[in-house]
């Protein structure tokens, strides 16, 4: 690694029913949780905008991985073949950034009921966009 590092400040964190990492589904679509986003008030006019029914990519920071893996067995199965990471999506890999396709469900004040959602409780929420897709 190059050695070059820059601060990343979390807006929020999830608060999910999900709380074994273990028995938590690897994608939201395979079972992830409704869950609410609480956004730190210091970022909440952020929110400006937004409404039910937006799709959001939610980008977190997968705390519990492990940041030295570079192979990995894709989904966990040590019958596939060991794949280098940043051609999977395992969490585990040196910057250990999630990414999960919501909806939002509903707003109260600055927090966020998103479905469907595989992080755990008490990630760290790093960013908030909008779902673009492509016109046609």
């Amino acid at each position: 690694m190059s050695g070059e590092a820059f601060e990343v400040e979390a807006i929020g964190h999830v608060e999910s029913s999900l709380t074994d990492l273990a028995a938590a589904p690897k994608q939201g679509f395979e079972g992830g949780a409704e869950a609410w986003l609480a956004i730190d008030e210091r970022v909440r006019e952020g929110l400006a905008g937004l409404a039910a029914g937006d799709e959001l990519i939610v980008l977190t920071w997968l705390d519990r991985a492990e940041r030295e893996v570079l192979r990995v067995h894709p989904r966990d199965d040590p019958a596939n073949p060991l794949r280098g990471v940043f051609g999977t999506r395992s969490a585990d890999r040196p910057n250990p950034i999630g990414l999960h396709e919501v909806e939002l469900l509903a707003i109260e004040g600055n927090r966020l009921r998103v479905r469907p959602l595989e992080a755990v409780d008490g990630t760290p929420v790093v960013d908030l966009k909008p779902v673009l897709r492509r016109p046609g």
